[in-house]
C-alpha cells in the first residue's frame, strides 16, 4: 500500500532523464545494478547523472509495486534533489562519498518532512521536523532518500506482514514473506529499487530479511549508531543497521554513519578462525538450509579458514531469560517517551488500541495489561523480572560470548542466519512448517539471531545460495563487541568465496 499520490507521473520516467551523452556508456540495466559505491563513483566521474539513476530506479519501483516495499515514496522530492546533485557536480563542488546516491529508510527512522509511521495506524500522520542522526549522516554524505519502506507493524515481528499497509512480498516468490521487521528495505535493495538503505534490528530485523531476500545486512554493536529519532522497542537491544547488495557498501554506510573509514581491506582467510556452535545454532535446520550451510563451511575450509567446532554451552536457556523480559518491559517505557517527544497528542494506549496486526496487538496487549496502564500488576514483565534479566542473565550471556571468543581464539561464530528459508505469507502469522511440523513463526525465525542481539554484539549476514525452490539462504557471523570492522573485513573475503546468489526475476519498467 502506497500513500496516495506518490506515484503520479512515475510511468515512463526514463523520458525525463537528463543524462544525455554523459551516461551513454551505461545501459539502463547496468545502471540499475550499480551498488552505492559504484553509483557514487560514476556520478563523480560524470558518466552518470544522479537524475538518470533516480529515474531508472523509480521506473523499477513502479514496475514492481506488487512487492509493496514502500509506505511513502518521495518521487518529486527525490528527483529534485537528484537534479540539485547534478548541478553541484557541474559547478565543481566537493562531492561527498554518497553524492547523488538513492537510499531507502525503514519507516521507523525519522526523515524530515516525510511521514514516519512505524507501520502503525496511530502514527500515519506523524511527520518529523528533523532527521534521525543516522539519516542525517547519510544526507550529509550526499545520499538522497527515495522513500520510507514498509515493515512489520511497530517492528514487532519478523515477517513484514503488515495488516494496515499491506504485506511486503519477497521478490524471489511474491507469495512468500521477505522476513522482517525491515522487510521493505531488504526487498527494495534485493529487487534493484535502490542500491542500499537502513533497517533496524532488535532481535534480527536487519539480518533476517537480508537473509531471506539474498542481500547483505549488518547489525552493529549496540551503541555504535545513534538511536535518537528511531521509533523504539528496547533501549538495550535496538539499533539501526545497513542493508546492501555488497559488503563493500555495508562498509561504506557504516563508515559514513560512524565518521570512520568508508573502505576496508579484505581479511586474509588463512588467518581467520571461526567458531561453529552446532548444538544450538545448527539444531532442527530445514534440509535445504542445512545443505547450503555445510557447503558454505566446506568452501571456507578449502580457502584456508580455520573452523573450530565448539558449542556455546546453555546459550538457549540463558538467552530465553533475557530477550522477551527486556523487550516487553522496555517497550512500555521507551515508546511512550518517544511519543511524548515527537507526537504528544498520541498516547501509548491509543497506539495499542489502533494496532492493526493481530500478532502485534497480542504481544503489546499482553505486555501492557488489561487496563492498558503501564506499571500495574497486569504487566507481563515485573520490575523484579526485568532487573534480574538485566543484572544477572544479560551479563551472564555477554560473559559466555566473551569467554568463548577468548578460549577458542576465534574472530567470530558462524551459523545459518535463520533455521529455514522464507515461507508462504498466507497462514504464517502464528506458525510455519519446519521439517514436517508446525512451529511458532516468531521464535523459530529469531532462534539464531536473538542471542547476539541480547548480548549487544555485532552480526553480519551474507547470502550463500538458494534452495531448490529458488529461495535465498544466509549465513551469519557474530563477533565480539566492537569488532564490527573486523567482521566486515572478513565479510569482504567471504563474499568472494560464496559468490552472489541469482537475482530475482522481476518486471522491468514498461513490462
Amino acid at each position: 500500500m502506497f500513500r496516495s499520490g506518490v506515484f503520479a507521473g512515475v510511468l515512463c520516467l526514463s523520458t525525463l532523464a537528463g543524462g544525455g551523452a554523459d551516461a551513454a556508456d551505461l545501459s539502463d540495466d547496468e545502471v540499475m545494478h550499480l551498488g552505492a559505491a559504484e553509483a557514487a563513483a560514476h556520478i563523480r566521474a560524470g558518466d552518470l547523472t544522479a537524475e538518470r539513476l533516480m529515474t531508472i530506479l523509480l521506473d523499477r519501483i513502479e514496475a514492481n509495486r506488487h512487492l509493496n516495499a514502500f509506505i511513502t515514496l518521495d518521487r518529486d522530492g527525490a528527483l529534485k534533489r537528484a537534479r540539485e546533485a547534478d548541478a553541484a557536480r557541474k559547478a565543481g563542488a566537493d562531492l561527498p562519498p554518497l553524492h547523488g546516491v538513492p537510499v531507502v529508510l525503514k519507516d521507523n527512522i525519522d526523515v524530515a518532512g516525510l511521514p514516519n509511521t512505524a507501520g502503525t495506524p496511530a502514527l500515519a500522520e506523524h511527520v518529523p521536523a528533523e532527521n534521525a542522526p543516522v539519516a542525517q549522516a547519510l544526507v550529509d554524505a550526499g545520499a538522497i532518500v527515495v522513500g520510507k519502506t514498509n515493515m512489520h507493524e511497530l517492528a514487532f515481528g519478523i515477517t513484514s506482514q503488515n495488516f494496515h499497509f499491506g504485506a511486503v512480498r519477497n521478490p524471489y516468490n511474491a507469495l512468500t514473506f521477505p522476513g522482517g521487521s525491515s522487510g521493505g528495505t531488504a526487498v527494495a535493495i534485493s529487487a534493484l529499487m535502490a542500491p542500499a538503505g537502513l533497517g533496524t534490528d532488535t532481535g534480527g530485523s536487519v539480518r533476517i530479511p537480508s537473509s531471506l531476500t539474498g542481500v547483505y545486512g549488518l547489525r552493529p554493536t549496540v551503541g555504535r549508531y545513534d538511536r535518537k529519532g528511531i521509533t523504539p522497542i528496547s533501549s538495550t537491544r535496538d539499533t539501526a543497521g545497513p542493508i546492501a547488495r555488497t559488503v563493500a557498501d555495508l562498509v561504506l554506510l557504516d563508515g559514513v554513519i560512524t565518521g570512520g573509514p568508508t573502505e576496508e581491506r579484505p581479511a586474509n582467510l588463512e588467518g581467520v578462525r571461526l567458531g561453529v556452535p552446532r548444538a544450538y545454532f545448527y539444531a532442527n535446520l530445514d534440509a535445504s538450509t542445512r545443505a547450503l550451510a555445510e557447503a558454505a563451511l566446506d568452501k571456507l575450509k578449502a580457502r584456508g579458514a580455520t573452523l573450530v567446532e565448539a558449542d556455546l554451552k546453555d546459550i538457549g536457556e540463558i538467552n530465553s531469560k533475557v530477550g522477551f523480559p527486556v523487550a516487553l518491559y522496555e517497550v512500555l517505557r521507551t515508546l511512550p517517551d518517544y511519543l511524548q517527544e515527537t507526537s504528544p497528542h498520541v498516547s501509548l494506549q491509543e497506539v495499542v488500541r489502533q494496532v492493526a496486526s493481530p500478532d502485534v496487538a497480542g504481544a503489546l496487549g499482553a505486555a501492557i495489561g488489561k487496563d492498558l496502564k503501564v506499571g500495574t500488576e497486569d504487566d507481563a514483565i515485573s520490575e523484579k523480572a526485568y532487573r534480574q534479566a538485566m543484572d544477572e542473565f544479560r551479563p551472564q550471556l555477554q560473559q559466555l560470548y566473551a569467554d568463548y571468543f577468548k578460549a577458542h581464539d576465534v574472530d567470530a561464530v558462524i551459523f545459518p542466519t535463520t533455521p529455514l528459508p522464507a515461507r508462504m505469507i498466507e497462514g504464517s502469522i502464528k506458525t510455519v512448517v519446519l521439517n514436517g511440523k508446525a512451529v511458532p513463526t516468531f521464535p523459530t525465525y529469531i532462534q539464531n539471531t536473538d542471542p547476539g542481539s541480547d548480548a549487544g554484539i555485532p552480526g553480519l549476514t551474507l547470502p550463500v545460495g538458494v534452495t531448490p525452490e529458488g529461495l535465498p539462504v544466509g549465513m551469519e557471523l557474530d563477533g565480539p563487541a566492537g569488532s564490527d570492522r573486523r567482521l566486515l573485513a572478513i565479510g569482504l573475503s567471504l563474499e568472494k568465496v560464496f559468490g552472489r546468489v541469482p537475482e530475482p526475476v522481476l518486471a522491468s519498467a514498461g513490462n
